[in-house]
This record gives structure tokens, C-alpha cells and sequence, in this order.
């Protein structure tokens, strides 16, 4: 009988012990939106059925064609500075870039933080993206 307390004893220890899983976890790039779609002007959230890793990260698609075109050439559409705000960093720092908050330049896609940046930051395009470009080797570096 004390064999059995025992026994019961140690797996509910065990039990709570175990890590809670709630299904796949992965990081997903510009939160799951599928970067190839902001070339037409209205991004789509990606499928989770339709997905490539690259730069240590999961892209998600809406479309199997998108996927394609990601995986023969991923810095044609991955956002500039790594996904970070662009205004950021022209500033020289690092925000979060919202994925609703964006802008398609010579063909490149820029996020910015929330509209307040991305407005002052269309103020100046060139200027802006030449500041962060110096600034982004430093900043990718923290």
C-alpha cells in the first residue's frame, strides 16, 4: 500500500513538473503577414500550412506560388532591417516594427513602429533609409 502512495505521489509530481505544450511554437516573420503579398499593396496573413525557414525564422504564405518566390529570393521581399522600424533606425536605435505600419520602396518592404514614425519618416525616404543603412550594422550587432 505504501508502494502504491508512493508510486501515485511521484507522478502527480511529475505531472505538474512536465512543461506545459500548447501545440507547435515557432517564431514567425512580421507575425505570421506573408511578406511577398505587400508587393500588390494588400498584405495577407500567411497559412501555417505554407511555410519556409530562412534566416532562423518561419515565413508564412498565402499562396504556394508566394512561397516559391520567397525561397528563390528571400531578401527581395524580407523587410528591411531585419523587420525592425526603418525610422528607428535612421534614429539609431531599435523599435518593434508593426506589421500594419509599412511602405514598398524601389521594391523593398519597410515597417515602421506606428503611423506617427512612418509619417515623419516618408517625410525624408532617401535620407532616412541612407541614415539607417549606416546605423543598421551596429544596431544588428546589440
Amino acid at each position: 500500500m505504501l508502494r502504491t502512495a508512493q508510486a501515485a505521489l511521484a507522478a502527480v509530481v511529475l505531472l505538474f513538473a512536465a512543461p506545459a505544450l500548447a501545440g507547435p511554437q515557432f517564431v514567425t516573420g512580421v507575425n505570421g503577414y506573408d511578406v511577398v503579398s505587400y508587393q500588390s499593396g494588400e498584405p495577407t496573413r500567411g497559412l501555417t500550412s505554407i511555410t519556409h525557414f530562412w534566416n532562423g525564422v518561419t515565413w508564412l504564405f498565402a499562396t504556394e506560388e508566394n512561397r516559391d518566390l520567397f525561397a528563390a529570393d528571400p531578401e527581395a521581399y524580407a523587410p528591411q532591417f531585419d523587420g525592425y522600424c526603418a525610422f528607428a533606425a535612421a534614429l539609431g536605435y531599435k523599435a518593434p516594427g508593426d506589421p500594419a505600419v509599412w511602405e514598398v520602396v524601389d521594391g523593398l518592404l519597410y515597417l515602421n513602429v506606428n503611423e506617427q514614425a512612418k509619417s515623419v519618416w516618408l517625410q525624408d525616404i532617401p535620407g532616412n533609409i541612407a541614415k539607417a543603412e549606416e546605423n543598421w550594422p551596429g544596431l544588428n550587432a546589440i
